[in-house]
């Protein structure tokens, strides 16, 4: 890093903290004067669709304005963690190293790194394999510390966990977070392992953020996770409101639920929970239990997409849909490129939803994995279609994925049963052929709209 950029992180680490400072004072009176601030101590020409957002929503006192403020009903030591590591040393500061990075060794660089602590979980849902499996499978402490701090030599400061339950290893988690007080980490989670003590860590570390699943509403998730499960999952949202915790909610929308995790009921129950943010995920059909008939329609799609799009402009909470903002990213984000998943058993893999690799964590280092062969065909090959409704080389374009896995050598990384790429992307053909005409149609109309805004 040059001293220009040494001086330019040095320079905006000491405007995000005067200015929460400043706004700590008096969050409702000052907020609206924030981007003054901001404006009088840095140069115009940084950040500027960054802060005309950020000034758009505190002019208008939208939801996104509500959502601000209900930052301030945190602990403010979370709060100041939050701001600090996710904001300004993953957001800010990580994102201008890991383009350099990926300037100087052409590939790749992720935002993002998620790692499976383990494949054990303390619940039998119906269809998953990790009761059976999972307590084969770990990542040890020191592997997982082993990949943050390479992570961090290449910019990335934001880690998200997976599994199997991640809370199965709490204890490991906490002290990750403990060591790396400079990251931000998020964990996906059943919250059934949500306590009191386990809140007291959170105060302490102040780094961790849970993204709790949810199947809909209580009939549709107990049918899934098992009586009682729903509940327990409201309890840990109590909890962690009630400490001033951040968290949000993890939602994988179906041909069976698509209506409900997409009506305002379930906006209001959520955030009426305490959420900050809600993060839906089209369902994959991937591995020997897939069920195709749980994709979404065409239609159903279309409507949950219309719908997520509507409530961001009223809802104060920050939805993200996986597989309908790719146009917000430049498409598909996997590979790297945003960031890429280590599973328990250690192999690199480009994506959480699809399981080959070249190559283990235990045998290379993250540089060496992120200029494998099937990283880097990612790397070559993004992104997989110019209409950014069809972002997936596995969803919606089948026979991308299925050619980088066969150019490059990849082996299937499923834990449960080994799937050959072909039997994989035939089952995926049929909805990328029925999806694309009305992908199409929605692109058009999409481009349509901001050429006349």
């Amino acid at each position: 890093m040059g001293i220009t950029d040494k001086m330019k992180n040095a320079a905006m680490s000491a405007v995000i903290n005067q200015a929460l400072s400043y706004l700590e004072k008096d969050p409702e009176a000052n907020i609206p004067k924030l981007m003054e601030l901001v404006d009088k101590v840095v140069p115009s020409d940084w950040y500027v669709s960054q802060r005309g957002a950020i000034r758009k929503a505190i002019g208008e006192k939208s939801n996104w304005y509500q959502l601000i403020l209900k930052l301030y009903d945190l602990d403010p030591g979370v709060r100041k963690a939050f701001f600090q590591n996710f904001i300004l040393n993953a957001s800010l500061l990580g994102s201008a190293t890991q383009d350099e990075v990926s300037k100087r060794e052409g590939c790749n660089i992720p935002w993002a790194i998620l790692m499976d602590p383990t494949s054990a979980c303390n619940m039998h849902c119906t269809g998953c394999w990790a009761a059976e499996y999972g307590n084969r499978l770990n990542l040890t402490f020191d592997e997982l510390d082993s990949i943050v701090t390479q992570g961090k030599q290449l910019g990335t400061y934001m880690y998200i966990f997976t599994g199997g339950e991640p809370l199965v290893r709490k204890k490991d988690i906490v002290a990750l977070c403990e060591k790396h007080a400079d990251c931000e980490f998020l964990s996906f989670t059943n919250g059934t392992l949500i306590d009191e003590e386990f809140c007291q860590e959170m105060l302490r570390v102040k780094n961790f953020v849970p993204a709790i699943s949810l199947e809909g509403f209580e009939k549709a998730n107990d049918g899934r996770r098992g009586d009682g499960a729903f509940g327990s999952a409201m309890e840990a949202m109590r909890l962690l409101k009630s400490h001033g915790l951040p968290f949000g909610i993890s939602t994988c929308y179906t041909s069976a639920n698509y209506a409900d995790v997409s009506s305002e009921e379930y906006f209001d129950q959520i955030i009426d929970a305490g959420a900050l943010f809600v993060w839906f995920f089209h369902y994959m059909p991937v591995g020997a239990g897939a069920v195709p008939e749980l994709l979404p329609t065409p239609e159903q799609r279309t409507e949950l997409y219309k719908r997520i799009r509507a409530y961001r402009q009223t809802k104060a909470i920050f939805s993200l849909d996986f597989q309908n903002d790719a146009e917000y990213v430049g498409g598909c984000i996997a590979g790297g490129r945003r960031y890429l998943h280590i599973n328990a058993r250690g192999d690199v893999e480009p994506c959480v939803f699809i399981h080959y690799s070249n190559v283990n964590i235990r045998d290379c280092s993250l540089l060496d994995a992120l200029k494998s062969p099937l990283f880097m065909a990612y790397h070559n090959n993004q992104p997989f279609n110019d209409n950014m409704l069809r972002p997936c080389p596995m969803l919606e374009n089948p026979e991308c994925l299925r050619t980088m896995v066969k150019q490059t050598g990849a082996k299937s990384t499923d834990y449960e049963s080994p799937e050959d790429v072909d039997t994989l992307c035939d089952r995926t053909t049929p909805y990328a052929q029925n999806w694309q005409p009305t992908a199409d149609e929605l692109w058009k109309e999409n481009r349509a709209a901001k050429m006349k805004a």
